[in-house]
């Protein structure tokens, strides 16, 4: 045995099934003894591609991530990958070839230092200099990954590591943390809630990461408080539930952006004030205390003083705030305010609208439906119109806003989960950054489900050019975008145009019964925007609403 073949040996006893990759010189040693382990490697046709498949891979089984590069532009071209997984707390190991231990700091070939390159977003790094160590990295690599707060984990491998002779022994399992509950921040906290007259939960991503959705519906149960969420936080409590809101911020519902200007208290479970959550900072929410909880004690306190700050495992923490309230006046008007701003889906024309297409389909898709977004103005229109029952089922690029996301995102969760239906909505500017993995569906015979909303621009620039920079376009025009129903053709994949709302019906019906991957290229109004829209340096309750229908 050899160090590559102690890392496929520590990864398969880590659990480890799939490794989404790209091979080169480096990592040569470690691909020929993946030919000898249990895993199956998924072989991408971008680098950028492994990472963000594996980061939805994460996303949407909960398990660990892995992807894996050769030295150089290999390893660089994971770096957008590590740096989404890092800023959206997805649990990843991203492995990288590197040159020979004695050529280290020689400029050799595909020579970079992947190691300070990557500092700033990941958890932690390794570079392993002796191939004793590897087991050992692997294991730790592996624990600090998808433990408390979760993200990407570098082990940067030179070769003569991976061709190094070694004899392969177990490591004992890290004793895991334990984290002391406050007491008497729990009894502030209970005191808080019971007394407020406008309590709201403010949920985010945390709650998906911590497996806390269902500690999260039972408090809601229990307490009878309305619910926003960020982006992030949508599905933790079901689209249709009478106390969910919707989303808060930029584009965020109505209801969502009032209730939280007028609350009295501020339960933030899992959240991190994200300024396209909270608009102007100082203006958010000017009314209301706030209870914090959270695993990552650094995101407390970091934009919006705390009153009372829980640390720790949302699972132990919700159950012992659960207290019964009074605020039945609160609840009638925030119900009557979510009917009262519900979204219109009867826009005047026969071309398409964006919303009520994907409205329909959610309307239709079964729950074991997940659906992977690109970035852009397709992006929030999934976040507002599709309805989402549980979290997982919702993958979409929040902090880092990476397009290209959606496409390589989907074949990960495809494979994490082989029994559901993936769907990728993405944009024309979106899908062409990672259309290479149209390979990848056809290689491995994946029934990924794209639909492609085609507006001939970059969307969500244009519309903040028209309403922020006096109409000045400035290269956002893709009206000379290919022929994708023809590139799907060519990469085996079988795909249709609709450009008519008459057609949408039939083809959301062919979308759905496709056993196979299929492309639908949707095309709509180039002019057609997102709304509402809070206005940069505006509150959340000063929101531009579409004043042409």
């Amino acid at each position: 045995m050899n160090g590559a073949h102690a890392l496929c040996r520590a990864l398969e006893a880590e659990g480890v099934t799939h490794i989404f990759g790209y091979p080169g010189g480096a990592i040569m040693p470690v691909y020929d003894a993946l030919l000898d382990s249990t895993l199956t490697h998924i072989l991408c046709r971008h680098e950028q591609g492994a990472a963000l498949a594996a980061d939805g891979y994460a996303r949407a089984s909960g398990r660990l991530g892995v992807c894996m590069a050769t030295s150089g532009p290999g390893a660089t071209n994971l770096i957008t990958g590590i740096a989404n997984a890092y800023m959206d707390s997805v649990p990843m190991l991203a492995i990288t070839g590197q040159v020979a231990n004695p050529l280290i700091g020689t400029d050799a070939f595909q020579e970079v230092d992947v190691f300070g390159m990557t500092l700033p977003i990941v958890k932690h790094s390794y570079l392993v200099r002796r191939v004793e160590d590897l087991p050992r990295i692997v294991k730790e690599a592996c624990h600090l990954a998808m433990s408390g707060r979760p993200g990407p984990v570098l082990i940067d491998i030179p070769k003569d590591v991976q061709v190094a002779p070694f004899s392969f022994a177990p490591v004992p399992e890290p004793t895991p943390s334990k984290h002391e509950l406050d007491r008497m921040a729990l009894h502030q906290a209970r005191a808080l809630i019971s007394s407020a007259q406008k309590p709201l939960l403010y949920v985010g991503g945390g709650v998906v990461l911590a497996e806390a959705q269902n500690a999260l519906r039972e408090f809601v149960e229990a307490s009878g408080i309305p619910q926003v969420s960020t982006l992030k936080g949508l599905g933790v409590l079901p689209f249709d539930h009478p106390l969910n809101l919707g989303m808060l911020g930029m584009h965020g519902t109505r209801a969502a952006n009032y209730a939280v200007q007028r609350a009295d208290l501020l339960i933030v479970v899992g959240a991190r004030f994200d300024d396209r959550a909270t608009g102007k900072l100082t203006g958010f929410a000017p009314n209301a205390r706030v209870v914090h909880l959270d695993m990552d004690e650094a995101e407390i306190g970091k934009l919006r003083a705390a009153d009372i700050r829980l640390i720790g495992d949302l699972n132990q923490l919700l159950p012992a705030l659960a207290v019964p309230t009074r605020i039945d006046n609160w609840r009638r008007q925030c119900q009557h305010e979510a009917r009262l701003y519900a979204f219109r889906y009867d826009a005047p024309g026969q071309g398409i609208y964006a919303p009520g297409l994907l409205n329909q389909l959610s309307q239709r898709a079964d729950d074991n439906t997940f659906v992977s977004c690109d970035v852009g103005q397709h992006q929030m229109w999934v976040a507002q119109h599709y309805g989402f029952r549980h979290a997982r089922q919702h993958l979409t690029s929040g902090g880092l806003g990476t397009m290209g996301y959606g496409l390589p995102a989907a074949i990960g969760a495809q494979l994490a989960m082989p029994e559901a239906r993936v769907i990728c909505v993405s944009g024309d500017g979106s899908f062409q950054m990672n259309v290479q993995e149209l390979a990848t569906i056809k290689r491995y015979q994946l029934p990924v489900k794209i639909i492609l909303l085609d507006n001939q621009a970059l969307g969500m620039v244009r519309q903040w050019q028209e309403l922020f920079f006096a109409e000045r376009y400035s290269e956002i025009d893709l009206s000379d975008n290919p022929d994708f129903v023809a590139i799907a053709a060519a990469y085996g994949i079988p795909a249709k145009t609709i450009r008519a709302r008459s057609e949408e019906s039939a083809a959301i019906d062919t979308l759905l019964r496709e056993p196979g991957p299929l492309l639908l290229h949707v095309v709509i109004d180039p002019k057609e925007n997102v709304w509402p829209l809070v206005p940069p340096g505006k509150t959340n309750d000063d929101m531009m609403e579409n004043v042409r229908v």
